[in-house]
């Protein structure tokens, strides 16, 4: 079934504190799915990723159910993905007076829904 992009709605999760690497596994894995299917998928899978993803779907579907009252049975997953954030700059002690420069990763988590036409 196509999807109606003048539907979408979309939410945000800016500053997590996770590599955008790892959250992208989880988010190729949603994408296209519907939201029902993608809230069991996110529920058992191990990946820690999975907490704010859950939380980004969440707020989408709310964001579509009283923005624009669309029902959420008819929603369907259209766009997710991961864009790098800044990175946390720590330091390690070395040898000698040394630092060495530890990144701390973060990502902006990005999922947009929207209900499929009805033909």
């Amino acid at each position: 079934m196509p999807i109606d992009t003048n539907t979408e709605v979309k939410a945000i999760a800016r500053y997590i504190r996770m590599s955008p690497f790892k959250v992208r596994r989880v988010l190729d894995q949603i994408r296209g799915i519907s939201y029902r299917e993608a809230l069991i998928i996110l529920e058992f899978m191990p990946y820690r990723s999975c907490v704010p993803i859950r939380k980004v779907l969440c707020s989408a579907v709310a964001n579509a159910e009283n923005n624009k009252g669309i029902d959420p049975d008819t929603l369907v997953i259209s766009k997710a993905f991961a864009d790098q954030g800044p990175c946390l700059p720590r330091y390690r002690p070395r040898a000698q007076g040394r630092a060495y420069k530890i990144r701390k990763p973060t990502c902006h988590i990005t999922v947009a829904v929207a209900s499929l036409v009805d033909d």
